[in-house]
This record gives structure tokens, sequence and C-alpha cells, in this order.
């Protein structure tokens, strides 16, 4: 059955042709595989760095302006008043050692994100070979080391992602559901691809952007038009 399904994946469009980003994103509706759940749609862009070289490292994050089409659970480290903005911001939890301990002592991980204010970052570091190997240890350069946790949990509510490339210079993350819209799916692959276009480190050879492509969970990949994009990036 799962074979049939994947070859109906396949049908009204050319795996080995690559498309612009507006293409690519009206046809992966139909590539999902599962009726029964709702696929999350996934990016997976090579980069022409070599992440092994520090100045070539591309991390950072991108608010979906139109979601991912999943609820993040924030937790927030912070002392006083920012305790009460993260709350009113809509984090799920807000406090200080009292969580630190927690996530000590009971190993507790109900979180997806944690966000912590400077101040706080001393005694975050504390735990920070349990976060680390989780991906949930907070940096400033993906925005969850900040002094603003109100606009940090709201940005993280409403849909920012956060990325790191990987060995292979490969960053993937998603960027919505198979439900989506094609043009709401579009709009927040594009808001990405103008966020990495502007990391683009000043040490990096050759072509920056080499291969884009979009797939649901367990369909088929859709190939995006590199150059294209490109030239359009570049106002050509």
């Amino acid at each position: 059955m799962a074979g049939k399904k994947y070859k109906k994946a396949l049908e009204g469009w050319e795996p080995t042709r690559r498309y612009s980003v507006t293409e690519a994103c009206a046809i992966l509706p139909r590539t999902r595989i599962s009726t029964k759940w709702d696929e999350t749609v996934d990016v997976s862009i090579r980069l022409g760095v070599n992440p092994k070289y520090a100045d070539q490292m591309v991390r950072g994050s991108c608010v979906m302006p139109n979601g991912t089409g999943k609820t993040k659970r924030v937790l927030v480290i912070a002392k006083g008043d920012k305790v009460r903005d993260a709350l009113e911001a809509g984090a799920d939890f807000a406090g200080g050692d009292e969580y630190i301990k927690k996530i000590q002592d009971e190993n507790w991980f109900d979180f997806d994100t944690l966000v912590a204010t400077p101040d706080m970052m001393v005694s975050v570091g504390k735990i920070g070979r349990v976060l680390g190997p989780r991906g949930l240890m907070p940096n400033p350069k993906v925005g969850t080391v900040t002094a603003d946790v109100s606009k940090a949990v709201k940005e993280l509510k409403a849909g920012r992602v956060e990325f790191r490339v990987e060995k292979a210079g490969i960053i993937q993350t998603p960027i919505g559901k198979a439900s989506f819209k094609p043009e709401a799916l579009a709009g927040n692959l594009n808001a990405l691809l103008d966020v990495l276009m502007k990391l683009k480190p000043a040490t990096a050879k050759g072509t920056y952007m080499r291969s884009i492509t979009l797939s649901t969970t367990h369909g088929p990949a859709v190939k995006i038009d590199v150059a294209a994009f490109a030239a359009s990036a570049a106002g050509e």
C-alpha cells in the first residue's frame, strides 16, 4: 500500500526537474503520503560553506510569516519583572533557579525552546551538558539569549524557527504543514532564504546556495531551481 501511495505522490510532476519556489510549493501538498495526519513540510538547503571553520558557520533564526503549524512550548529563565513579562507574552513556563534545578534533578524537559536573559546564563551554563545535546542551549545568535523576553516569546509562538548548518554544509528546518496553502509555504520559504542570503559568510567561496529541496514527512523531494532564485534575489 505504501508503495502505491508513493507512486501516486509522483503523479503530475517531474521529480528530476527543478521548479521555482512558487511551482514547488504548489506541487508539494500533492506529494503527501499520509491522509491520517498533517505531514510536516521540511526544506533541505545545501550551502557552499565549510562549517569546521568558525567564520563559515551559518546559524540564525527566522520568523515564518505564516507560522509553522506547530505551537512551541517555551521556557524562560529570568528574574523579577522579566518572569512576568515572559508569562504575559505567552511563555508556558518562566522562572529562575527553580527550573534549572528541576532540569538538573528531575531530568525535566517538557519544553521545546529555552530562552534566557543574559544575567541568567551563568546559572544556565551549569546544565549546558544536558541542554546542548538536545539542542536547547540558549544562544544570542538565534535570539534565545535576550533581555527582551517578551519579543522572543511572541516570535517563537508565532512560528520562529532556529537553524544551524550541519557538518556537510546542509541546513534542514520545517517551514509548515502539508495542509498549508501553496502561497503560505512559498512565503515561509522565501523568508527563510532571504535570511540565509543575508547570513552568507564573507569567506565563503564559489556558489553559496547550491541546492534546495522540499518534502513532506514521508513524501518525495521536490527540487528548487536555485539559479532562478539567485537571479531573482539579485534583482536580475
